[in-house]
Parts: C-alpha cells; structure tokens; sequence
C-alpha cells in the first residue's frame, strides 16, 4: 500500500508520524538486531561505542515525489547470496570508525521509484505503510546520519518486507543500482515474510550478494549464523491492543491453538488432544459467522463461541504456535505480548535473536512430530517452571541493550567506598585506592548519622576528586543508590576495611570489567549449593572449584545496575536487606545474574578478605552464624525471584603472564597478592 506523506525536519519519514507504540515496536526491533550483529559478531573486531550524536537532518519526500528510476534489462543482477559471508569475510569493519567518537551511524538511502523499461513498478504495493514506520523509526533514532561517508550501515530504501509483492529479477537489479552496494558490503536488509508458493523458501529469494539479512523466517539451511539476524514477523494486533500484565500462576486453560491456517494434518491431531484432554485445550478457529474485516480478524470462534483476540490468549498457561507455509508465524509475537508460553513446533526454525535470548527460558521447544505427545510433555513441567517461563514475557532475560558489548568510551571508574566510623582504615583503603591509574573519582558514603565526618583538611590528598555523601538513614543499599556525582560508566563497590587489595589487583579488574561490562567482576568468590538433606539453598564459602557470586566489599560492575536495585529490586528484598544489615552483596548478585542470564567473573587468585582484627575464636563463631544468615538469604531471594538465577562457573580471570617464570618488571601486573 502506497502513503501520503507530511514534510518535516527529522529523517526520511513518508507518512503522518506513527503512534507511539508503533514507534516504540520498530525502534526496538531496530535497537535488538544491532544487539544482534554486534553479538554475533559484527564488531568484534572494531572496539567502539554503539551511541550516536543527533547532528543531522534530512528533506522528506513523497512517494510520489520520489525521482523515477528505470531499470535497463541489462542491469546486472546481485549474486543469489553468499551462504558463506561471514563478518570476517563479508563486512567492512573499517567503515565504522569513521565518526567523531567512534560511533556507529545509519545511513538511509532516499526514496527512488524504480520501475522496469516499460514503467513496470518492481512491487505491487509500493513502500508498505510497515517498512515506511521501521524507516521512521531508524531516522528518529541516534543511530541515523544523513552523511553517507560517515555511515557505517546502508538501509536501502527499498521494501522487501513481503516478498509476495515483489518482482525478484528487477528488484535484485535496483538493489545492483544503488550507489554504495558494492556486492551488497555493510547493506542491511529486512524482510519478514520470505519465499512464495510452491516451496516456501526460508530466506529472502531476491539475490542479494553479500548484504547482512534481517529475516523473519530463517531455517538452520538458509541462516548464516555470525552474519543473519533473525527477526519476529510483525503482528499489528500485538502493537495496536493494550494487554494487562498477568501475574504468574494458573489459567483457565491449559493449553490453547489460536492460528487459523493451520494444516489440515496438524488440525485433525489437535481436534485429538482436544477430545482426550476436554475442557483443558482450547481449539480456536476463524469465524465463519462474521463479515471479513478488521473486526473478524480480532476474533476467534470455537462451536459458535466467539472469542476476543489476542485477548483470549492470557487465559491459557500454552499457547501453541505450529508453523504454517512459512516458519515463522506472527502468532508468536501475539502469544508472547499474550504472556502466554509458546509452545514452538517448528522443525529447523532459527528463533527470532536466538543469539542473544535464551528462549529455553520462556518457551517449550517440541519437534513436529511430537505433536501427538504434546499435553503429556507439558504435563511433565513443574508449576514453578511454568510460572517462571510466564514471569519472562515481562522480565525477559538478555543483554540490556543499555549495556554495550564492547568496551567503553568513559574513561576511568568511580570507587563508591562505604564506611560509618572507621576513619583509620577509611583513610588507608582511600590512600590504596588513589594509586590505580585507572581511579576517577571517589565517593564516600557517610553512613553514620550521628557522627560528623572528619575535617576536609584531615583527609588523604588525593590526586582525583574526593567527595562524601552523607546519608538519612544507616541502610547497607546506600552503597547502591545511583549518585550523581557517579558520572563514569564502571563502579568499584569497595568496603572501608578492604586495605589488603593492591593497586595491580584493582587495576586488573578494571581491565576486565571493561571487556565484560556487562558482569560483576569481583575478587573473592562464593558459591550457593542445593542441600538435599534439608530441601533448601546453602551458602559457601570455602574452597571450591566453581563460583557463582563475588563480593562487593570489592566488586566491578555497570552503574545502571544501582538504578535496578534501587528502584527495581523485586519484591521486598531491598528493605530484607537493610532490615537485617547483610546480604545486599548477594543481592546485587541476584539481580545482575537474574538481568543478564550470566555469572559473576572471578579474577585474580584471592579467595578472602581477612579480618585483622579477629580472634580465631570469635572469627570461628561469626563464621558460623555468618554462614547461617547468609544461607537464609539465598533462600529469601530466589523466593522472591521465584527461580534460582545464579549461574556457576570454573574459571577465574588472571594476568597472562601471572604463574609465568618471566622477570617481574616486564609483567603488566606483577603485584596480584596472595589467596
């Protein structure tokens, strides 16, 4: 469908702007394929930021007003695609450092119209009003550049979302005549519904030579793993109804079939299950009683009984999404709004941003011809996983996208020392601290309200900014509150009695937080065991080979994340915390592991931080009830997440050159400290 356009002064927008769920839909799937490429390895090899200045601006156009361009019938047509591409082999990394900061930039080709020798348009529909909103959106974004010599991404202008509308051989031909293509090099193309009758190709038939694909339908046959990004076929019935968040727990029905073109061999095996199982399956169809239209397309019929769609998939535990002509189904994006749990049967299919999603974690996975198995394998799964796969849909575990996967531009971190009265060991651990190069600022969190910090002229001199933050209340997730004096992306969470750290130590965990940002990197670390005997968690904190929590009486993480646990630690466990004065370091660890699907990274070889000042014997027993407590509130929190999100590891991070038999001087990091 072609569109009529309003001018204005910000990107290649051809339409009245979008409402803002349509906005936030396309800018997010945007956001997520270039989370996509970068983790699939896009910028592996280009160690840079993926933010962007908005310095530009851009004519819109009309459709109609859009230059003619014909297309000879001798134009060369693009190599089918190159199954081989991989980033290494098909992408020019070099192109992306060509902006101030280092920073990648989109570059949006204007509107052409382009038709063959004898006024033949290459679509039957023009731009569609979907790809028009996804241009939009890109343009809207920090992303875009209007100059195309900073650009390290072309998006052609060109709509091959639906490949049923499209002419192939011609518009093969005017992706040839753009004037960047070279083979398709660092071009990015969308397509959501790829193939045509008979046989339904998995990819985009247009030949492309060598430009990455966004595709919606991907099968492990046509799916270039480290190059492609699968993407979810877009379901407007997904972006236009507003759905209620539901709580986890059961529904009214246990598993519910929702698609209308399902194939005639998969319906008779539903109408099966639905005759053994009763009122347990819910087997909708079309509505062959109501007028065709948008009304009937946001219906569903069972016997006569009408039902409201999507809505009706909240009351289901299941909701199964069958592949249909195609692999991918806009279904899932229903079910998954829906908060539903997908039930996927779909031989071969790639899953939309299975590279950086865990779906494992919010749906079942069942191959086609267990169809006929399919109520006694969900049978099999226990409630508590059920709901915590239901808990996903709105607190999916991933990346965040506001966390880069390379390392950042910012220099230096800010150590966040908490302390209440001890001014001696404050001072030493704050003289420490001041002697790692890559130290930027220091806070101190005076957590003590009835006692005045000491004089300025009594602290340690400092070569970097020194500042003391006084507190309300004596809370331990004061040391977590998202200051704003915290202008650097790392933070050191560090103790006021932590003086056995050298400067090497911490300025080797710096250099590791900043390749994983993304993760706690601390120095001792913990781990949590499942006690069979008593049917609950354990806490553990002697020599193991695996760990699963640091410390963060000195740990390195991503500022953002004192902004979630501030203000979006689940349930009470922030006021758990402060009540019993413990736990706010395991604590961070359920969030972070919970957030990112990923475990702490222990670096260094140092297993403790010691107590100077304890007897064996008082050190024995506060071990003792320290372990208690601490076992206690491992089992608070993953009540509370419902799930235990906390991943094990074997590995530790050290200096290449640490145990190495090399003079001490030539070693980056030749002070690492003892166990």
């Amino acid at each position: 469908m072609c569109a009529s356009v309003k001018y204005g002064s910000r990107g290649p927008a051809l339409i009245p702007r979008m409402k803002t769920k349509y906005r936030i839909y396309y800018i997010t799937l945007f956001s997520v394929v270039l989370l996509g490429l970068i983790a699939t390895g896009m910028f592996q090899f280009w160690p840079h930021s993926i933010e962007s200045s908005a310095e530009w601006s851009l004519d819109r156009r009309s459709v109609h007003d859009a230059p003619l361009v014909r297309i000879p019938m001798s134009s060369p047509i693009p190599e089918r695609g190159d199954l081989s591409c991989r980033m290494h082999t098909c992408f020019d990394v070099y192109r992306c450092g060509y902006n101030p900061k280092n920073k990648i930039k989109v570059y949006i080709y204007p509107l052409q119209r382009f038709v063959d020798e004898v006024g033949v348009p290459i679509s039957s529909t023009g731009l569609s009003r979907e790809y028009n909103d996804l241009l939009s959106a890109i343009s809207d974004s920090d992303f875009y550049t209007d100059d195309v010599s900073r650009a390290c991404l072309f998006i052609p202008s060109i709509d091959v979302l639906n490949q049923n509308s499209l002419r192939i051989r011609e518009t093969a031909q005017a992706l040839a005549m753009l004037p960047r293509w070279d083979k398709g090099m660092n071009h990015l193309l969308f397509n959501m519904l790829p193939g045509g009758p008979p046989d339904y190709n998995t990819a985009l038939d247009v030949p492309r030579d060598r430009a990455l694909l966004a595709g919606g339908g991907f099968s492990t046959w046509t799916y270039r793993q480290g190059y492609d990004v699968s993407i979810p076929v877009y379901s407007p019935l997904s972006v236009e109804v507003d759905l209620p968040e539901r709580q986890p727990g059961p529904r009214r029905y246990f598993i519910l079939s929702s698609q209308t073109a399902i194939h005639r061999e998969y319906r008779v095996e539903l109408e099966r299950l639905k005759e053994e199982n009763g009122e347990a399956l819910l087997l909708l169809d079309k509505c062959s009683n109501l007028s065709q239209g948008l009304a009937s397309v946001r219906k569903r019929c069972y016997k006569g009984q009408v039902y409201d769609y999507p809505q009706i998939l909240q009351e289901s535990s299941f909701c199964v999404v069958l592949r249909g002509a195609r692999l991918g189904q806009a279904t899932l994006s229903d079910v998954l709004q829906a908060g539903c749990v997908p039930v996927i049967m779909a031989d071969s299919y790639i899953l939309p941003f299975s590279e950086v999603l865990d779906w494992k974690r919010a749906s079942v996975v069942i191959p086609e011809e267990k169809l006929p198995e399919m109520y006694t394998i969900l049978k099999s799964i226990p409630h508590r996983q059920v709901e915590e796969m239901q808990r996903q849909k709105w607190t999916s575990v991933n990346s965040p996208l506001f966390l880069p996967l390379i390392p950042p531009r910012s220099p230096g971190f800010t150590a966040v020392v908490l302390t209440y009265d001890r001014i001696e060991s404050l001072f030493r651990v704050i003289t420490e601290i001041s002697k790692v190069p890559s130290l930027a600022k220091l806070l101190v969190v005076w957590n003590n309200q009835n006692k005045s910090p000491p004089e300025e002229s009594l602290w340690p001199k400092v070569a970097v900014p020194l500042k003391v933050l006084r507190t309300k209340e004596n809370k331990l997730s004061n040391r977590f509150f998202p200051f704003d004096e915290i202008e650097t992306e790392a933070v050191l969470a560090i103790d006021d009695d932590i003086i056995m750290l050298t400067s090497d130590e911490l300025q080797f965990g710096y250099e590791v937080w900043r390749e994983f940002p993304d993760r706690l990197v601390g120095y001792p670390g913990r781990l949590h065991l499942w006690d069979h005997e008593m049917g609950k968690w354990k806490y553990e904190s002697e020599w193991t080979n695996e760990v699963s929590m640091v410390l963060t009486g000195a740990a390195f993480y991503h500022k953002y994340f004192n902004y979630l646990y501030t203000y979006k630690m689940p349930g009470d466990i922030k006021n758990w915390v402060d009540a019993h004065m413990n736990c706010e370091d395991i604590a961070m660890n359920f969030l972070v592991a919970n957030i990112t699907g990923k475990a702490p990274i222990k670096v260094t070889p140092r297993k403790k931080f010691k107590c100077p000042e304890c007897t064996a014997i008082d050190g024995l027993s506060l071990d003792q009830t320290h372990m208690v407590e601490r076992s206690e509130c491992i089992n608070k929190f993953a009540s509370v997440f419902a799930t235990m999100p906390l991943k094990v590891v074997e590995h530790r991070a050290d200096p290449v050159l640490y145990k190495d038999d090399f003079p001490e001087k030539l070693k980056s990091f030749p002070n690492i400290g003892s166990l």
